[in-house]
């Protein structure tokens, strides 16, 4: 991301990577897999692949040899993807990892000549319109498929319900759509318009649902995502400050009990270029 863009916690990675490889659709990864490379070896860009969680998830689910370029701007997060790399393919053949420093926005087709398929992951709600624009151009001029996961879609519910969840959600979804220095973030409207734009180009786009489902066994995940999601909210509506002081008590309270039921929701792409 752009050097503006707030650093993303290694610590908030590590606790929501098995979550999102139980979100992650199966289906779309069977999909890849059905059009593996004619040379039978994957080169796989991943945007913004901060640790390499989509490659430790990905790469056993491919047959064929594969060499992951993982770009972000985090050198932190790249020296951990470097350490920990996904096991081997799902016929044993090897799997390479290949660290790239770069803003990923600015890349350009050149910058992905080679790729069989292009990866990324909780990437596109935190884009603007103009920087979804560069992705979607260098994506579709390096003419291969690209599979986009996790990206928010906007809904999220609670058990039990509470009056006030609407009201910290609507405020959230404000928050995804503030303005900042890179412009107005897409947020919760990332995903339809990442369609629009692939389709422009051509391409046929394939969606599937992948909410995070949070209960007692992922509490510690469901603690942190609460508190942000309502610390967000806070943030776009000050006067929620007040309003949500015995809320936020209570809801954490029964997360901490394993009472707490959480749905989160995301979107995966697969995009298929015109050629396909």
């Amino acid at each position: 991301m752009s050097a503006e863009e707030v650093r993303v916690s290694r610590s908030w990675l590590d606790l929501r990577e098995q979550a999102d490889a139980a979100a992650r659709s199966s289906d779309l990864a069977k999909d890849v897999q059905r059009c593996r490379p004619r040379s039978g070896s994957w080169v796989i860009h991943d945007l913004g692949g901060g640790t390499g969680a989509m490659g430790r998830w990905l790469a056993p689910l491919l047959a064929g040899p594969q060499r992951w370029i993982i770009h972000d701007r985090d050198a932190d997060l790249l020296e951990v993807a470097a350490a920990t790399p996904p096991g081997p393919a799902a016929d044993g053949a090897p799997v390479e990892v290949e660290t790239r420093r770069a803003d990923i926005t600015r890349l350009g087709a050149e910058d992905l000549e080679g790729a069989t398929l292009i990866t990324a992951s909780a990437l596109l709600d935190m884009l603007t319109e103009a920087e979804l624009a560069r992705i979607v151009d260098a994506c579709t001029g390096a003419g291969c498929r690209v599979l986009m996961m996790l990206s928010v879609a906007g809904h999220v519910e609670l058990t039990p319900h509470d009056p006030l969840d609407r009201r910290v959600a609507s405020a959230f979804d404000a928050h995804q759509r503030r303005r900042t220095d890179r412009g107005v973030l897409l947020g919760p409207d990332a995903v339809d318009s990442a369609v629009a734009a692939f389709r422009r180009h051509g391409c046929e786009v394939r969606f599937r649902p992948s909410p995070w489902r949070l209960g007692g066994a992922e509490a510690e995940l469901a603690i942190a995502w609460f508190t942000g999601w309502v610390a967000a909210a806070r943030e776009q509506e000050p006067d929620l400050r007040a309003e949500t002081g015995a809320y936020a008590q209570r809801r954490l309270a029964q997360a901490e009990s394993g009472q707490l039921g959480v749905i989160v929701g995301h979107a995966d792409l697969l995009v298929l270029p015109s050629q396909d």
